[in-house]
């Protein structure tokens, strides 16, 4: 038995059986793919993390928002559905893979962002954890390039052997990002977990009056 068969498995949110999720990840299905893990692994980061534009304005912690075929509609995503994309597309091809939450604080002046969320905290920020040549690697797939060059940042790559969290600092070596709490990883997203803390540091989004063309936020009732 593969002793990492858990987080292989297709799941009600990894439903990588999709006909959506089997075309987006076609592409990486070359000759000698099950042996190319890790080049696959790259290339699928980068496609996921600059082809859809870094969102935090329209979260959603619902059972649909966090059913990751779903993503694949859209053209702007946070990071828990990139993150949760990434594992999908990984697990539909064979490459064993487990979403990771954590709470980051954004030493970046984001005022739009802090106002609504009346926090300099990013709580159950997403990352993907994938086991590749014996050995897990997290990857952030979050900020795609335009959104990096907005916020001063170089893109965050990743070279599959390393992990590869947001970055430190910026390009003028002031603070921009910082793990502040990890919630670990897990085999399945979890969803009670996501609301309870959301609610635990965000109680006011859930008065349900966030649905505006500015902000969006949507539960699991």
């Amino acid at each position: 038995m593969n002793p990492h068969e858990q987080y292989l498995k297709e799941t009600e949110y990894f439903n990588f059986s999709n006909s959506a999720i089997q075309e987006y990840v076609e592409e990486f299905r070359v000759e000698n793919y099950e042996n190319r893990q890790k080049e696959i692994a790259v290339n699928l980061y980068l496609k996921i993390r600059d082809g859809f534009l870094y969102d935090p304005f329209d979260l959603d912690i619902s059972k649909s928002g966090l059913t990751f075929s779903n993503v694949l509609g859209k053209r702007r995503a946070w990071c828990v559905e990139k993150a949760g994309l990434m594992v999908t597309c990984a697990r539909a091809l064979g490459i064993p893979a487990r979403p990771g939450y954590a709470i980051v604080k954004n030493h970046l002046e984001n005022e739009k962002l802090e106002e609504v969320l009346q926090s300099d905290l990013i709580v159950f920020h997403g990352y993907a954890d994938l086991f590749l040549n014996g050995k897990w690697v997290k990857c952030t797939p979050a900020f795609d390039k335009r959104v990096c060059r907005l916020s001063g940042v170089d893109p965050l790559d990743w070279d599959g052997e390393t992990d590869s969290l947001f970055q430190e600092h910026d390009k003028s070596e002031n603070r921009f990002m910082e793990y502040v709490h990890y919630y670990g990883e897990f085999e399945d997203v979890p969803i009670e977990l996501a609301n309870s803390e959301m609610k635990k540091y965000y109680p006011h989004l859930f008065d349900g009056t966030y649905n505006s063309p500015h902000f969006k936020f949507k539960f699991e009732i």
